[in-house]
């Protein structure tokens, strides 16, 4: 067990490496090369195609009917609707935001948990929970319009929302995989997300220039490494996060997606330092940290109580 925890950390390092570069790859295309619905439609047609051919080699337990269709819907409405608002909002404000708004995945998982699963409240997590919020809004309210963000307060807003649909899809997520494998879930899942992704592309107006002969290399590129790694190699990383990490620590390796995708921003100019973009992350490392405090407290305790009986 303790090699298969090894196994799922080095997984979810290895996905959220690939998440970070993946929010600059997708700031290079995004709305210059791609229109936002577009590029939805490919990656998610493009996920649904790889792991339905992986799944050929691959043999995993049946699942029943009604199992297919709460995958299906698990894609259609969580990954669809999280990967519609993620690059939306990505196309709209700058990579840093974009990466801070996905590092409070655990301060949402938290939550839910509370209201859907009964996990018991502490102090601690509320602090937590309050504070991840205060990093948030200081995030929407204080970032102002540059020539790194067309429209900074939606594109922050679409990200907000954008975070709490995944923390419910990584809950829902891990539930199904106590009964079905990865790659089971992920193929029902990017189906069911790419039938409402190529119709909102088709009946989305724009342009994408990246179909034109004005493209080069560089945004071919771009879209490739998006379409292989972070679309395929991350997603089927996750599952096996999940499988034996919680999916709160799995929520908080969001936090090297945010530390590569800022290097990167910065390192290209993508983004401009700012104090209260700053003044954000630490609110929100501070207050994750202070819900995975009182989680492992609330681990402790029964360990506790058997050790005097």
């Amino acid at each position: 067990m303790q090699n298969k925890k090894w196994e799922a950390n080095l997984a979810m390092i290895v996905s959220r490496v690939f998440a970070g570069v993946n929010v600059n790859a997708l700031k290079f295309l995004l709305p210059l090369w791609l229109v936002p619905a577009v590029g939805v439609a490919i990656r998610l047609v493009f996920g649904a195609a790889a792991f339905w051919i992986i799944s050929l080699f691959v043999r995993e337990p049946s699942v029943t009917v009604r199992r297919r269709v709460q995958m299906l819907l698990l894609g259609a409405v969580g990954m669809f609707g999280y990967m519609y608002l993620y690059l939306t909002g990505v196309s709209k404000t700058t990579p840093v935001s974009s990466a801070i708004f996905n590092s409070l995945q655990p301060i949402w998982v938290f939550l839910f948990s509370a209201i859907f699963l009964s996990e018991k409240i502490s102090a601690k997590k509320v602090v937590g929970l309050l504070g991840g919020l205060i990093g948030a809004l200081l995030c929407i309210f204080t970032q102002k319009g540059a020539d790194v963000a067309s429209d900074p307060l939606a594109g922050d807003l679409y990200n907000f929302a954008c975070s709490l649909l995944f923390a419910g899809y990584l809950l829902v997520s891990n539930k199904l995989l106590k009964s079905v494998g990865t790659i089971t879930l992920m193929k029902y899942v990017f189906t069911g997300a790419a039938v409402p992704g190529v119709i909102l592309a088709w009946c989305t107006p724009g342009h994408s220039a990246l179909f034109t002969h004005a493209a080069t290399w560089q945004p071919i590129a771009a879209l490739a490494f998006i379409l292989i790694f972070p679309t395929v190699l991350s997603y089927l990383l996750i599952p096996i996060g999940l499988k034996y990490l919680s999916t709160t620590v799995v929520s908080i390796y969001n936090y090297l997606m945010l530390v590569v995708t800022t290097v990167i921003a910065l390192a290209v100019g993508q983004d401009h330092f700012s104090w209260t973009q700053l003044c954000a992350i630490l609110l929100i490392f501070g207050s994750v940290y202070l819900v995975e405090a009182a989680e492992n407290d609330a681990h402790r305790l029964p360990r506790q109580a058997h050790g005097m009986n």
